[in-house]
């Protein structure tokens, strides 16, 4: 009865989800309805206050700076005209032959420089949209492009990465947001190169046939007024994440003494479980004053930006927690056991293949890479690298193939990321979906057993 409480609230979650109901209101009562179905009425108080809201704060202790940083350093990318201006430069520098590549390399350096997927399909699309429009390319194939170029290779695979996704398994396996280069940059070049194909072929074909742009009378293409920069100036903020990031990573945090932090007044941290978060964090710390500092006359009203910024981080960190708090409560009931028994025992000797099997039906379920994450490492985390260990396998290893994972499918089109991609475009799922899906289900999952297979015959690397 506790198993089919458990999968009862995973429909209901989804269902609801995809109606447009908030998670955090949906995340208690969901986890309410499998206590109670599981007939521990009793306990319910006691569960979500103890076992929900526990996970939630913990949730927040760890990630809450890099969300509410990421999102800040978003906003000022976006109002003190860097974004544009990359875009811009990409556009010039490749003009109107490759348009698909265009748009795909737009968005993956700006988010592999730490922006905000949502602020880049907002600097992205209208600059995409005129380029679709002076070449004939068929609008629909936008949003698979700028989703190629946001919601995969750069979220998940290449190393380095401040991505959320890309911190989670951090404080887990005790890894570094460089977890595993080489195995990344394969990832990533595939990732690349097979949407890239795609996209690239469907535009071709569908040209061929006489397609155009398309008939789309109430779209209005405003490229929005920002303010000048330099192409200089509007790189170094990126560049300063990664640069820092690593540097912070490999030489300067390392060589620091933290002999003190085992003890109690610091919550008994674990120095090498959070080195790499810290990193980032303080990477997107100066990379936000820096361009504070340097845009300082320049800015229409930063107190705006700032606090845009900072609020636009408030609803993402706040669902993820809620389903993480979620995860805990479904963790904690009798069923569970049976559904974690039969994901770990899918491939007793090499754990990245229920690792992948679990980060990618728990992100299908919530519509998130970062929840489904969340929740899986929450639950499983532990067993991963105890069966890690017990087989030899790098932690490194299982950090890039849970990010990989997690990154499959979580973009079903219930998934709030898609709805607002098209929202941004102006296209419906029937217009555009099938290319999305293409590019950020089927290529990260053809990557996915690719990553997995090297590593399981190379190791990490």
């Amino acid at each position: 009865m506790s198993t089919l409480a458990i999968v009862l609230s995973l429909i209901l979650l989804i269902v609801l989800a995809y109606r447009g109901i908030t998670v955090l209101l949906l995340a208690p009562l969901m986890a309410s309805l499998a206590v109670l179905l599981s007939g521990e009425a009793g306990l319910l108080l006691p569960i979500y206050t103890g076992t929900f809201m526990n996970a939630l704060g913990g949730y927040l202790i760890k990630f809450f700076p890099l969300f509410i940083l990421g999102a800040l350093f978003g906003q000022l990318m976006a109002d003190s005209g860097a974004a544009h201006a990359i875009a811009r430069w990409i556009i010039r520098r490749l003009g109107t032959h490759h348009v698909v590549l265009t748009v795909v390399l737009a968005c993956a350096i700006l988010t592999y420089g730490g922006v905000s997927l949502f602020v880049v399909a907002f600097a992205v699309f209208p600059i995409g949209a005129a380029l679709f429009r002076e070449t004939g390319t068929p609008k629909r194939l936008i949003p698979g492009a700028i989703a190629l170029g946001s919601f995969t290779f750069t979220m998940t695979a290449l190393p380095g990465t401040p991505a959320i996704q890309n911190a989670i398994p951090i404080p887990f396996f005790q890894t570094t947001s460089f977890a595993a280069p080489g195995l990344g940059i394969v990832a990533g070049c595939l990732m690349l190169g097979l949407g890239t194909w795609w996209l690239q072929s469907r535009a071709s074909k569908a040209m061929r046939k006489g397609e155009d742009y398309g008939h789309h009378p109430n779209e209005k293409i405003d490229i929005a007024e920002v303010p000048e920069i330099g192409t200089v100036a509007a790189f170094a903020p990126l560049v300063m994440v990664i640069l820092l990031n690593g540097l912070l990573t490999y030489w300067i945090l390392p060589s620091l003494d933290f002999s003190q932090l085992p003890e109690e007044r610091f919550g008994s941290l674990n120095p090498s479980s959070m080195l790499g978060l810290w990193a980032i964090i303080i990477a997107l710390l100066i990379s936000c004053a820096w361009l504070i500092v340097t845009r300082w006359r320049h800015w229409e009203d930063l107190k705006e930006t700032i606090n845009k910024g900072c609020f636009g981080s408030m609803l993402p960190v706040f669902n993820t927690a809620s389903e993480v708090g979620y995860g805990a409560v479904i963790a904690s009931l009798a069923g569970f056991v049976v559904i974690r028994d039969a994901v770990l025992s899918l491939a007793p000797g090499n754990p990245l293949i229920s690792e992948a099997v679990s980060m990618n039906v728990l992100a299908a379920i919530t519509g998130s890479s970062s929840g489904g994450m969340s929740i899986a490492l929450s639950v499983l985390g532990d067993d991963y690298l105890r069966m890690a260990n017990a087989v030899g396998l790098d932690p490194e290893l299982l950090h890039r193939v849970a990010t990989i994972a997690a990154g499959g499918m979580d973009t079903l089109p219930h998934s709030g990321a898609v709805i607002t991609l098209l929202a941004i475009c102006g296209l419906t799922h029937r217009q555009a979906y099938p290319n999305i899906a293409m590019v950020t289900i089927v290529v990260p999952m053809i990557t996915l057993v690719a990553v997995i297979t090297l590593g399981t015959l190379f190791g990490s690397f």
